[in-house]
């Protein structure tokens, strides 16, 4: 083999171009290549100053080193067959699989349904995956970047090097891949981006990273296959048979970083597998029946609390192994309690390492900062008339329910996805093609996932943030009244009454007979969707203090009335409940991520008593059919006393059928009504069977005596002093 043949083995150029990382197809030039009658292998190995070719059979071949091209080598063999290198340089030897001589992994029906943007199992051909590959075990990377003339995968296994381990293109799909045997899980990486014109991008991190590292360093991690067992058959099948409007469903959302904090041992954050200790009989004994998580996707800025993700596959690694989250799941799961997650497909930070302008373009988002930029949060909005990412959002919100078995999800931030002018003002805004305000692809997009989820997974709920009058936000995508379809919606989270209900408990009670509508305009629209009452995080941050501290009251005494009466009107109102943790023992303090709730104030009797409050409600509205099974249906509400604004009284009963009927009457002043004539809708003995003003709950201790008797459609009752009293027909 003479000096000749090696200098011919690679273009002068080519070489260059190779030790430089700038080829854009490696893989036609290195790993094995047909050669006449036998086998070319060139391989670039930097740091070798020599390289032999150990052939699955037969001998040994010593690689010629190219001259004037230090780390390039060639040798022939007589026929193609696997092959591993073994090198020597520095002092040191060293043995590896060439990933050159590995063919693709994609497969046709793969590439395919990349193409058409209708594949429902991307997490599963993208990113990076421990497998066995043409005999060999090892990690296949793949990741979307259409308009990159390079992509390399760099890690702690290669000294974090784009020239190594390039990528092959997949032109017609816009893909790169590689199959890079002898590593394993938990190794890091990231992607080196060569965008157009050869401007290289700020290392990525993987669109598709199942496990990230810890903030704030941003690489992710190779994660192990999914092997969890899953216990939780009985808890999803009940579920897929069941109507989610008629079933009771009282939400504890949490932020798993701050709910509670380790004490002594210097760590930040619980780990998932102590969360659930901890957390789930916690829900168990208030009588919740599903958790709901602020985003946990990896995001790099606590304060943030996760709607700023750069990591939509990964659980974020404050909590430990990903597989602990599956833990999570499965426990509640096992123990009764659902889990819902919320998700932010609204928009995207523009930390470096993530998805902006991923491939050196505008990928992910619009070009157009009137279309890709979202002045609110300085985050940059995915274009959701891309079919690719309405692929990768789709396939996320189905990564999620299939992977962690989440029990539904609930969108963030959808009133700023529905309106090209959320927060925009004019000139800042682009019309669509009939010169409205609306964004037909953001509408594309969500009914496009809530027909996804719904089809491929019976029992999971959407729930949506929606704060306009968006029609037909819980309508099936196919109705015929919204313009062009329902949005799929299973459950809208009711911000008006939200707004209006918290607007009154913040008044003088001597005012609030001037705002009555603000309790009784919200049943005008009640029934209009299948709607989730939110008291949620966004109402005790950024200086709104805490529930208790939005009560009015002359004193703390009243304060704590005002918000037992409040709760008890609302879970006596029809529509799902939703409370942020800390306000089920009326925290104080507003809420902040960086410390835990304030469990001490339980050794107060006033917040102990608001605690058993709100565990005796769920109780009551878990087993009093009348108080759930007609939450989404005007059938199973009637006003008893809609206009006393004087009192500042109402009074409404809740029925189902074959259930008995439960009168709830709220009175919002000081003042006592010793005998205050209540219609009932029938006559008969009512049960007291919730009253606000019991004095286990820190009430004064004014009631019924156990209950009243009605006739000729009333009975004079004792309505407590800022309470909520709930009456239960027995016969």
């Amino acid at each position: 083999m003479g000096d000749s043949w090696i200098d011919g083995a690679f273009e002068p150029d080519v070489a260059q171009a190779i030790r430089e990382g700038r080829h854009g197809d490696p893989f036609s030039v290195l790993g094995p290549h047909d050669l006449g009658k036998g086998v070319v292998v060139r391989a670039f190995v930097p740091g070798a100053e020599r390289l032999v070719v150990v052939p699955e059979k037969g001998k040994e071949t010593e690689a010629v080193a190219v001259r004037g091209q230090p780390g390039l080598f060639a040798a022939k063999l007589a026929k193609r067959q696997p092959y591993r290198l073994r090198a020597e340089g520095g002092g040191a030897e060293w043995a590896f699989d060439d990933p050159f001589r590995f063919g693709p992994v994609l497969g046709e029906l793969d590439e395919y349904l990349l193409g058409e943007g209708t594949h429902k199992r991307l997490w599963q051909v993208l990113g990076a995956h421990c497998i066995t590959h043409e005999g060999v075990t090892g990690v296949h990377f793949a990741v979307w970047a259409p308009n990159a003339e390079r992509v390399s995968v760099v890690g702690d296994f290669n000294i974090w090097d784009g020239r190594r381990h390039p990528m092959r293109r997949r032109a017609d799909i816009g893909v790169w891949e590689v199959f890079l045997p002898d590593i394993a899980a938990g190794r890091a990486y990231k992607y080196r981006v060569v965008g157009p014109g050869g401007a290289v991008q700020p290392l990525k991190a993987d669109p598709f990273a199942f496990r990230s590292e810890l903030r704030p360093a941003t690489a992710s991690v190779i994660s192990a296959p999914d092997a969890h067992e899953w216990g939780d058959a009985d808890h999803r099948a009940h579920w897929a048979e069941t109507d989610p409007r008629r079933v009771p469903i009282s939400i504890y959302e949490v932020h798993p970083g701050s709910w509670q904090k380790p004490d002594a041992d210097g760590r930040e954050f619980y780990n998932w597998d102590e969360l659930a200790d901890r957390l789930i009989p916690y829900v168990i004994e208030m009588g919740f029946t599903h958790i709901e998580f602020l985003p946990v996707s990896e995001h790099p800025y606590d304060p943030s609390w996760g709607y700023q993700t750069t990591g939509l596959f990964a659980p974020s690694a404050r909590f430990g192994e990903p597989e602990g989250f599956a833990r999570f799941v499965d426990g509640a799961h096992r123990a009764g309690v659902g889990v819902l997650i919320d998700w932010v497909p609204a928009h995207f930070p523009v930390d470096t390492h993530g998805l902006a302008k991923f491939d050196g373009t505008e990928l992910y988002e619009h070009a157009d900062p009137r279309l890709g930029f979202h002045p609110d949060w300085q985050t940059a909005i995915y274009n959701f008339g891309r079919r690719e990412v309405l692929s990768f959002l789709v396939n996320n919100a189905l990564f999620w329910a299939e992977r962690y078995h989440v029990d539904g999800l609930r969108v963030d931030a959808v009133a700023s996805m529905l309106y090209r002018d959320y927060s925009r003002a004019a000139g800042e805004w682009i019309p669509n093609a009939e010169g409205g305000r609306e964004n037909w692809e953001a509408v594309n997009f969500l009914q496009a996932m809530n027909r996804a989820v719904y089809a491929s997974h019976a029992g999971f709920l959407t729930v949506a943030e929606e704060s306009t009058s968006w029609p037909g936000v819980t309508q099936p995508t196919d109705a015929s009244g919204p313009p062009r379809g329902g949005l799929g919606f299973g459950f809208k989270w009711n911000m008006g009454f939200m707004h209006d209900t918290l607007a009154y408990m913040a008044r003088d009670p001597v005012h609030r007979r001037h705002h009555h509508n603000e309790i009784t305009f919200g049943l005008v629209y009640a029934f209009s969707e299948n709607f989730v009452l939110p008291l949620s995080h966004d109402e005790v941050v950024h200086g709104k203090g805490s529930l208790l501290g939005k009560m009015s009251g002359a004193d703390a005494w009243q304060k704590f009335a005002n918000l037992r009466a409040y709760y008890g009107l609302m879970w006596g109102y029809p529509g799902k409940k939703l409370l942020f943790m800390g306000q089920e023992f009326a925290q104080g303090r507003e809420w902040s991520e960086a410390r835990a709730l304030d469990w001490y104030q339980l050794d107060l009797p006033e917040h102990a008593g608001v605690q058993r409050w709100v565990r005796d409600l769920n109780q009551a509205y878990r087993t009093l059919p009348a108080l759930h099974a007609r939450d989404c249906e005007g059938d199973g509400f009637g006003w008893l006393v809609v206009d006393d604004a004087l009192a500042s009284v109402f009074a409404w009963e809740r029925k189902a059928p074959g259930a008995p009927t439960v009168v709830v009457v709220s009175n919002m002043t000081p003042a006592l009504h010793s005998h205050y004539r209540l219609p009932f809708p029938q006559d008969g003995t009512w049960r007291e069977a919730l009253n606000s003003d019991a004095t286990i709950y820190g009430g004064s201790g004014q009631g019924n005596l156990g209950g009243v008797t009605a006739q000729d459609g009333a009975a004079l009752v004792v309505l407590p002093p800022l309470a909520t009293v709930m009456f239960v027909f027995e016969e």
